[in-house]
């Protein structure tokens, strides 16, 4: 009896003691490194947003496509931007003009193939009317470089890098999955853009007049 009894004593010493060490070790495990990453990590997204604070203008060349209510387009965008305004030119998979938008203080204006005009207080509404989808102009040129507006962040998360993987702001849930170097720049090269309603990605073929 006494031997049994130790036995069982001495294992029952030995199950506690190894519980004890997985234990310890899954709570060493879980702490330091991620803190660590996290603040690193943190200081690189911020070192790179204030980079991209610098960048006033830009002449952006890609391709977009569009998914709206069982409605789509697809096609080439040419965008200059600058403080003072923006004008896109949106063409078909052939090449052909559909239409160019030009946005200034004051108004929004879309002339379309056949050289009709129309305008906008603001660039979703008018796209919204003349091309039964909305570009979110008003967001777009921020999004597009990888940063945030000035509007509230509702999300966010970003690479190891410092780099926006996320982003939900406006009513938009933002997806950057490629990053190219432009300029001494690092820029988005593949951007998805998905509301209630529209489904949009951008791809980037070429980033140009940064800054010059």
């Amino acid at each position: 009896m006494r031997l049994n009894s130790f036995w069982f004593d001495d294992s029952l010493i030995r199950l506690v003691l190894i519980s004890c060490f997985v234990v310890g070790m899954q709570g060493c495990a879980s702490v330091p490194k991620t803190k660590l990453d996290s603040a690193v990590t943190q200081q690189q997204y911020q070192l790179h947003q204030a980079s991209l604070k610098t960048i006033e203008q830009f002449t952006l060349t890609g391709r977009i496509g569009v998914q709206t209510n069982g409605k789509g387009f697809s096609g080439g965008l040419n965008w200059q931007h600058n403080e003072a305004e923006d004008a896109i030119a949106l063409y078909s998979p052939l090449g052909g003009q559909v239409a160019r938008i030009l946005k200034t203080a004051n108004q929004v204006t879309l002339e379309d193939a056949k050289g009709n005009t129309i305008s906008a207080a603001d660039t979703e509404t008018l796209t919204q009317n003349a091309l039964g989808w909305q570009l979110p102009l008003a967001g777009l040129a921020d999004w597009s470089l990888g940063r945030p507006t000035n509007s509230p962040i509702l999300a966010s998360t970003w690479n190891e890098q410092g780099y926006l993987s996320t982003l939900k702001q406006d009513g938009w849930e933002i997806e950057y999955q490629n990053y190219t170097q432009q300029n001494g720049f690092t820029l988005p090269s593949k951007i998805t853009l998905r509301s209630d309603k529209v489904n949009l990605k951008l791809l980037v073929e070429s980033w140009e007049n940064l800054n010059p």
